[in-house]
């Protein structure tokens, strides 16, 4: 895979139900640690994505961790990236862990919250994460009594993370642990020829993808694990990983690469714009991530009504319910870590227009194919347009921080509604989309 600063070459491993394309993009990071990205076609982040899909990944990646772990268990999700995606693995492994806490790490200091610990994420454009602990005495002890950590993130690349992660918190105080789970979408902290013979690395077959070279490996047996990377650094836990893809990736800077220069993202400080309650869907532990959701659900509809339905009910001064149909095309945005509540929020819009949808077409013998909603996130990620980034907004963040957040993939011409979706008052908004007539802003005040 060819970029501006250099060329990625890849060997993963084949699966049954999902192959690289399904998957992943590729793109150029805006980050002098590391030059490029893999773009997940399935997370909802930086590609536009329907809830449905990503809820099938979600359920996809936890129904790989095995039954029988040993309790109590915890599941800890990067930010930003994988806020999201930890809370779906989450909710899937409850049908078989009820009593499985969710925590989600963050950059964004709370006021109220007493930090448990802190970490590295060493090659990211923002590299310190903080963890909180709970206010409840119960649920603290659930959490320092764990025994099995499930780590979600989007990729890995290293195996740098989890480690730090994993020394983080039993020096915080999780002195129980007996597994540590590493859940990705995709793995590439793996070596495919570490224990090949030199008959079987012939047998491996390369092929063009796009201007890069990718060598697809279709025997599991010749991708090895190089668990020296994070089994033998995290001594007395048993580790294993679980991934729709895996496979490693080797990178080639090009000869004298133009340099970079990475906007200031790098801050765990509290912004001037306050974060108002949405419920804990994560940052403290919790085990209903869900909670807060009706909430905000009944903000949106209100919210609604009031910006786009007209007709007033007869001898009232009060907007009818919502106008029905809603719009053909709805994008629904989330706005760095806060993409949880967006998501359900998405994912109960998608319901109402498939219910709409089945009850047109039993009235009238057609269907409408033209209707859709996806989901996607605002993000303090630098990336360069170019590959899997098609088009890129930057504009003011939300929080106060002063610095500069994206929307990839986003035209907002392209939607008939746009559901923006904050955690900060409607005015911390830039103009750039409080602005536009097709923008609705959902605040929790």
């Amino acid at each position: 895979m060819n970029l501006p600063r250099g060329e990625l070459e890849l060997t993963y491993q084949t699966n049954s139900d999902y192959q690289l394309d399904d998957l992943l993009g590729f793109a150029q990071r805006i980050n002098p640690k590391r030059a490029f990205l893999f773009v997940s076609k399935v997370l909802g982040r930086h590609i536009p994505v329907a809830p449905s899909q990503m809820r099938h990944a979600f359920t996809e990646l936890a129904n790989l961790v095995p039954d029988n772990l040993p309790e109590p268990i915890v599941v800890i999700g990067m930010a930003e990236t994988a806020v999201g995606l930890s809370a779906g693995v989450h909710q899937a492994l409850q049908t078989r862990y009820p009593k499985a806490l969710l925590l989600n790490s963050t950059r964004h200091a709370q006021q109220d919250a007493t930090l448990l610990t802190t970490f590295s994420e060493d090659h990211s454009h923002a590299s310190k994460h903080l963890i909180y602990q709970s206010n409840d005495a119960d649920i603290q002890n659930l959490l320092l009594s764990s025994k099995t950590l499930i780590m979600v993130d989007d990729e890995a690349s290293t195996g740098n993370t989890c480690v730090n992660v994993v020394s983080a918190l039993r020096d915080a105080g999780l002195k129980n642990l007996q597994q540590v789970h590493l859940t990705t979408l995709v793995d590439w902290s793996l070596n495919p020829l570490a224990q090949a013979s030199d008959s079987e690395v012939q047998d491996i077959e390369s092929s063009d993808i796009e201007t890069g070279r990718v060598q697809t490996v279709s025997d599991e047996s010749k991708v090895t694990h190089q668990d020296d990377r994070i089994a033998t650094r995290l001594p007395g836990i048993k580790f294993q990983r679980h991934h729709l893809l895996a496979g490693a990736w080797q990178w080639t800077d090009a000869p004298n690469p133009e340099p970079i220069s990475m906007p200031s993202v790098d801050t765990t400080e509290a912004g001037s714009q306050p974060i108002l309650p949405t419920g804990n869907w994560g940052r403290q532990p919790t085990l209903d991530s869900t909670e807060g959701f009706d909430d905000y659900l009944a903000r949106f509809k209100k919210a609604y009504t009031q910006q786009f339905a007209v007709q007033l009910t007869p001898n009232s001064d009060q907007p009818t319910e919502h106008p029905k149909p809603f719009p053909q095309k709805i994008l629904v945005l989330g706005s760095n870590e806060f993409v949880w509540l967006p998501f359900l929020l998405a994912e109960w819009l998608e319901s109402e227009i498939k219910a709409e949808l089945s009850a047109a077409d039993t009235m009238t013998g057609t269907q409408d194919n033209n209707r859709s909603v996806k989901f996607s996130a605002l993000t303090r990620s630098p990336i360069a347009l170019g590959g899997a980034i098609e088009a890129r907004m930057g504009f003011n963040d939300n929080y106060g921080l002063g610095m500069t957040n994206f929307a990839y993939n986003v035209k907002p011409a392209d939607w008939d509604l746009i559901v923006l979706c904050v955690e900060t008052p409607h005015s911390s908004v830039d103009e750039v989309w409080s602005g536009l007539d097709n923008v609705l802003v959902v605040s929790p005040k």
